[in-house]
């Protein structure tokens, strides 16, 4: 299954990735590997994380403090949020497919 991201999500990435870069770019290099790795498990076992809401799931990040939101359907696999784990949680349950 191939993932597609939500614009806002997609919006999310990148704010965070251009954050990390700030810091060191070793660190936003990290951040955009971390996710890569959490995004092949998602594609190959998608129905392995956390259930958020009926067709909602979370798969954690090891490094980092945030979580791929996501929902499966037949035609794919779609990333709702990168999200912050310790901020606003379900903000991003309006973006469902």
């Amino acid at each position: 299954m191939a993932c597609e991201f939500h614009p806002e999500a997609k919006r999310e990435l990148f704010d965070v990735v251009a954050y990390y870069d700030s810091i060191d770019l070793d660190l936003g290099n990290q951040f955009i590997q971390e996710i890569e790795q959490a995004l092949e498990r998602i594609e190959q076992f998608p129905k392995a994380w956390t259930s958020l809401s009926a067709n909602s799931r979370r798969c954690r990040l090891s490094s980092f403090p945030y979580g791929i939101v996501y929902q499966t359907a037949p035609q794919g696999i779609m990333i709702l949020a990168v999200m912050h784990l310790q901020r606003k949680p379900n903000y991003w349950s309006d973006r469902s497919t």
